[in-house]
């Protein structure tokens, strides 16, 4: 293909493209539903059905850790919670954030590497709150997925401000931005504990960043070498 024909802006990698269908699509099936356009009259509950039978429950956490018993329709959960929300705003701001970040990211990772990120970094999470935060409330939303998303662009930039010789603090920039805000609406209109998912979520993609880069397998062989 000639340089002539090229795009000039990089196309969105088709996993970070399935991952914001997926999250706007059920979410979009669950508006219908609870306007009557589809479904029927039982659709209006439809919302509150998936967030009884797919949000992260940390009350069932508790149970499965306590009776070493861990059924599969709830094993699910600390996955399937990332893909409902609360509200069309909510499911869409975090599909935005999937799409940009996975953009970003997706320009050094490999299309595997990426949804990697982002599973894993939900599923962890997940983890996070149900270890750490005892709370009766269910965990819901995209967004400790794409706070692991945040965790790979802020590897990316730190090795590149490495590269350049500049200080390598300034690549957690964007997380502090972004949980100085979740700081001030919490003082202002309380604060949720799902907090605490995000920046598992964060620290996940961070680390996972190290070994599903390109070359992160022989750097870090090279590194423990050397030491």
């Amino acid at each position: 293909m000639s340089s002539d024909n090229m795009s000039p802006v990089n196309p969105l990698p088709p996993v970070v493209t399935a991952l914001f269908l997926v999250i706007i699509g059920i979410e979009a099936v669950l508006q219908l539903g609870a306007r009557g356009i589809l479904g029927g009259a039982d659709a209006v509950g439809w919302r509150l059905e998936a967030v009884q039978r797919y949000a992260f429950s940390g009350e069932i956490f508790d149970w499965m850790v306590a009776n070493g018993r861990w059924p599969a329709e709830h094993v699910i959960r600390l996955l399937s919670y990332a893909l409902i929300h609360v509200s069309f705003t909510q499911a869409l701001f975090a599909g935005v954030m999937v799409l940009a970040l996975g953009k970003m990211v997706g320009e050094v990772f490999s299309q595997l590497a990426v949804l990697a990120v982002f599973v894993l970094s939900a599923v962890t999470g997940a983890l996070a709150y149900g270890l750490l935060v005892d709370s009766r409330v269910p965990l819901i939303g995209a967004f400790p997925g794409a706070y692991g998303l945040i965790g790979a662009f802020t590897y990316l930039l730190w090795l590149r401000l490495g590269q350049l010789g500049e200080t390598q603090t300034r690549a957690f920039s964007l997380i502090g931005f972004l949980m100085g805000i979740q700081l001030v609406f919490g003082l202002l209109f309380g604060s949720q504990p799902d907090w605490v998912a995000d920046i598992g979520g964060f620290v996940s993609g961070f680390t996972l960043s190290v070994f599903v880069i390109p070359g992160g397998w022989r750097r870090m062989r090279d590194r423990l070498r050397h030491r």
